[in-house]
């Protein structure tokens, strides 16, 4: 059985940024492409309403790409419970008050039992000094915290 990955907004930004000059981006934009075109076939990759949401901002022509990559991707439901688990996340202290999108995703891939969160966001989402109050404020709810890692660690499976 392919495991469910919930692609997080940071990576369809990443596949489909200009090149940067910044030598770390664009390593995180070669690895994304490389994970996208080779191992994605391997999971079953799922997005929320709330990825839609992100990458649908800002310019058009850079919204239009990030919309034409998610194409085809599974989209996972929401409900109240995706919402509370968020704001338990919040309130909690397993993600800072400004990162509202950033816990939603949390929430909805917890709640939809996914197996891996794919992010580039290390600063929030997949900081490990907050993982396991984001784990302990999940397993309180009843929820089990998806193992949340970048394309680089997915390459390596």
């Amino acid at each position: 059985m392919k495991p469910i990955v919930y692609i997080e907004s940071s990576v369809i930004s990443y596949l489909t940024a200009r090149v940067s000059d910044d030598p770390v981006r664009n390593a995180w934009q070669v690895v994304t492409t490389q994970w996208w075109n080779t191992r994605m076939q391997a999971c079953h990759a799922v997005i929320s309403p709330y990825v839609i949401e992100e990458v649908s901002a800002g310019d058009a022509a850079a919204a239009k790409l990030r919309m034409d990559a998610i194409r085809g991707l599974g989209l996972l439901d929401l409900n109240e419970e995706i919402e509370a688990l968020a704001d338990f996340l919040l309130l909690g202290g397993g993600l800072p008050p400004k990162a509202r999108f950033d816990a939603l995703h949390v929430a909805c891939a917890a709640y939809h039992r996914v197996n891996v969160v794919l992010t580039w966001n290390f600063k929030l989402i997949a900081n490990p000094t907050q993982l396991p109050v984001m784990r302990g404020l999940c397993d309180a709810r009843g929820y089990r915290l998806p193992e949340l890692v970048s394309p680089l660690e997915m390459m390596e499976n």
